[in-house]
């Protein structure tokens, strides 16, 4: 049973449908949705409630307004350890999410010069996403150029993007509810060499980390992989996150691909692998692909070249 307003009496009839979900759908206002959750309810005598997303207010609600008959039970990660590993048709709308990904960042890459604010850009990239045919992205563009890209997640500015700067661009987008999930470094103009030192460390670590991405590996396993290239280089501080995460309806979702992960990989599961070096007042590197996990390793869903230079517009 699905219950809601009058808000979603057609919509939810039409994306059931098309989920091939049979559900019968009760429509009401708050008083009507307690009586038929109550009446679908009765003689049930344990319910449980996803902890994660049922704040402690709302619980109580449920209890004396909703089931006060009933053993209210915290449940968690029931329904995200049925998403976990993806069926071809979830595979299929994630490929088309990231294949638009990366035909947006084909469209616009030559703005991407100096003088374009990140603000400006990060505009252009979203704009191209919805125009190829997404309904929206997976998170907040990022695109940060010099010093800003040493905040792992910073907001686009209104600062301009300067000659031999490196910019760390992170995207995504999202198609029938799917996401995608790409990183870039690029360069407008010519990195010097501390900067191509830094894409060069990070680039060997993502390339590991892929490689090292297998059914029946161990999640940490890849970040350690990743990792070791990094501290080898001397950077290990200045690698400050995880090396990946799961992707799907949700942006970050599991399994974790993290040093103090518990996770095994599995065929269908969709990762991200996504190291990254970020040096205060100066900038930073992080390169990421969405990986699908196979028996004999994985093979990426985003294959935007890895090129560092971009060309300065006059």
């Amino acid at each position: 049973m699905l219950v809601t307003d009058g808000r979603y009496k057609f919509q939810s009839a039409e994306q059931l449908k098309a989920a091939g979900v049979q559900a019968r759908i009760e429509i009401g206002n708050l008083a009507g949705q307690k009586e038929a959750i109550g009446a679908a309810a009765r003689g049930i005598a344990r319910v449980g409630l996803e902890a994660a997303d049922v704040t402690w207010a709302r619980q109580r609600g449920f209890a004396s307004e909703w089931f006060p008959d009933a053993e209210l039970v915290p449940t968690e990660n029931i329904i995200e350890n049925l998403r976990r590993v993806k069926d071809e048709g979830e595979l299929h709308r994630m490929r088309e999410a990231a294949r638009i990904a990366d035909d947006a960042l084909a469209a616009v890459r030559p703005l991407l010069a100096q003088g374009i604010t990140e603000q400006d850009f990060a505009i252009a990239l979203d704009f191209e996403i919805r125009k190829l045919g997404a309904s929206g992205n997976s998170f907040e563009t990022i695109v940060a150029a010099g010093p800003n890209g040493a905040k792992p997640h910073a907001r686009p500015s209104s600062r301009k993007i300067e000659e031999g700067e490196l910019v760390v661009l992170d995207f995504g987008a999202i198609v029938d509810g799917y996401c995608s999930d790409m990183t870039r470094t690029v360069c407008a103009g010519e990195p010097s060499p501390e900067l191509q030192k830094m894409v060069d460390v990070v680039a060997e670590s993502q390339r590991a980390g892929v490689a090292a991405v297998k059914a029946g590996v161990s999640a940490a396993e890849v970040d350690k992989v990743c990792r070791d290239v990094i501290v080898d280089a001397g950077w290990g501080d200045a690698f400050m996150h995880s090396t990946g995460h799961g992707v799907g309806l949700d942006i970050h979702e599991a399994p974790w691909v993290s040093a103090t992960s518990t996770d095994t990989l599995a065929p269908g599961h969709v990762v991200t692998v996504e190291p990254g070096v970020y040096l205060e007042g100066l900038g930073g590197v992080r390169i990421e692909d969405t990986v699908v996990v196979t028996n004999d390793g994985c093979y990426p869903l985003t294959t935007t070249t890895k090129e560092l230079a971009v060309a300065c517009q006059p």
